[in-house]
């Protein structure tokens, strides 16, 4: 690899480097046995943001219109538990969140293709860290769908 290469290759990251370089990853989701797109193919980060967005949106309205007076640090502290009850709740009976479904998008184990509430439970807790969900692999999972044996797929 020369040098210029090695330097740039951070502007288009390690994938691109190392596919560049002549590995074959394949496409994201063919070791799960998912399809490359379309329905059942894994979710975009763009449409995984977004649905994270409008949950975390309506989980601040619920705490600021019934729990606190006033926008604060309380308010952000309830609207943490609220967002953990939902995503357990939703995504251990349905597969997904309000946002989720808005933005066509559902969890499901890897290999049955439905989720146990024990998964659920575990994905829902990880993800409230925030740390797992901003690790991710090579088929774009987060290290709380990895450590609960689930993945985010395209309705």
């Amino acid at each position: 690899m020369d040098n210029r290469q090695a330097i740039g290759s951070w502007l288009s990251g390690p994938r691109s480097a190392m596919e560049a370089a002549g590995a074959d990853l394949g496409y994201r989701g063919e070791q799960l046995g998912l399809p490359e797109s379309g329905p059942g193919s894994i979710a975009r980060p763009g449409r995984r943001l977004g649905a994270l967005a409008v949950d975390w949106s309506l989980c601040v309205l619920i705490a600021y219109g019934l729990i606190t007076d006033g926008y604060g640090q309380a308010t952000g502290n309830w609207a943490l538990l609220i967002f953990l009850v939902l995503s357990i709740l939703t995504v251990g009976t349905l597969g997904f969140t309000p946002g989720k479904r808005l933005f066509g998008l559902r969890v499901v184990q890897v290999g049955t293709g439905q989720v146990h509430p024990g998964r659920a439970l575990l994905r829902s807790v990880l993800l409230c860290l925030a740390v797992p969900a901003l690790i991710w692999d090579r088929d774009g999972r987060g290290l709380h769908d990895r450590l609960a044996g689930t993945v985010e797929i395209r309705l």
